[in-house]
């Protein structure tokens, strides 16, 4: 961690009475747990400044970390500090308003592309973003309080983002701050309860992947999720996207993809894959994300051959380059 870039956040926190938190868009585990977690230790550590994280996109899958605050009106923002956090782009900000801002701190662990905020601190190594907040509170602990609402929401990122400490952005200091969050008293099976059970529609669902899935000739798997599919089996969209994760244990697949029709007409994408870098490919898809785990939105039945396509290639070269792919 760059624990140079810590102490100016920590003053600009200080040097400000209202502290407005933002995220992105369609939120996962990590973005929702870094924003909450972030609030609920600024207000435990400084009880006499005004933290507010007004209503924003949110899932339903996650409805148990809890509501936002109330909308705020334009001129509250004028005087306040934003922070944004697990946020790479400034178009994926979930909250426009967050340019009203007087300053604005970004914390986040995506490639640093956007530099949109006034100060910035990006790990892009780092498995989550709830890691850089537990980083942050370890490392002023003197000064900063947290409690079990805190490191319960801090955990839920961590383990979301990083697959349950399977993913390569996975090292020591990753089980060691979760190891910490553990000892505050984050109560596990709850919290798994809530992440990980699942209704028998949905496993019907899953069984649907299985038998619906696709393998190109050099080891990609794909799905495309359709309306009617999701209408079929009774899903939401954050639903129909959980279909990534039940692709990742084909033998001999590198990447696996799923594509997604969102209720914008458009068709986003998960992109998975382990030793082969896939970001790039995103990118060239109106997306990006991390090496190993990134998203995209293609338009048409022909973008999605041609992004298949082009998955298979960088399979094919990576198993041509090397022979220590399992």
């Amino acid at each position: 961690m760059n624990t140079q870039a810590l102490t100016p956040i920590l003053d600009k926190i200080k040097a400000y009475d209202h502290i407005i938190l933002f995220r992105h868009r369609r939120p996962d585990g990590d973005c929702l747990g870094a924003s909450k977690g972030l609030q609920r230790i600024l207000r435990l550590s400084f009880p006499g400044k005004v933290i507010d994280l007004p209503e924003s996109d949110t899932s339903d899958y996650l409805a148990f970390l809890g509501p936002d605050d109330p909308a705020l009106p334009d001129e509250a923002y004028q005087n306040a500090l934003g922070i944004v956090v697990d946020t790479g782009d400034a178009e994926r900000i979930s909250n426009p308003k967050y340019a009203l801002c007087r300053e604005l701190i970004k914390i986040d662990h995506h490639p640093d592309r956007d530099a949109y905020a006034d100060l910035s601190w990006v790990e892009e190594h780092s498995a989550s973003c709830c890691e850089m907040i537990a980083a942050f509170y370890t490392h002023f602990q003197h000064e900063l309080r947290m409690d079990q609402e805190a490191a319960a929401l801090l955990y839920t990122g961590i383990v979301t983002d990083s697959g349950r400490f399977r993913y390569p952005e996975v090292n020591g200091d990753t089980l060691r701050y979760a190891a910490a969050l553990l000892d505050a008293g984050v109560d596990t099976q709850r919290l798994f309860a809530q992440l990980y059970l699942r209704d028998a529609a949905s496993l019907r669902f899953q069984a649907y992947v299985y038998e619906h899935l696709q393998l190109t000739e050099n080891g990609v798997a794909y799905l495309h999720i359709d309306a009617q599919t999701q209408q079929r089996f009774g899903l939401s969209f954050e639903d129909a996207s959980a279909a990534i994760g039940y692709l990742d244990s084909i033998r001999g697949c590198l990447c696996w993809l799923a594509f997604i029709d969102a209720p914008d007409n458009t068709i986003r994408v998960r992109l998975r894959s382990r030793f082969v870098a896939i970001n790039t490919l995103a990118e060239r898809h109106h997306g990006g994300g991390h090496a190993f785990a990134s998203g995209a939105t293609v338009y048409s039945k022909d973008e999605i051959q041609s992004l298949i396509a082009e998955a298979d290639a960088l399979v094919r070269d990576y198993k041509a380059e090397h022979s220590d792919w399992l």
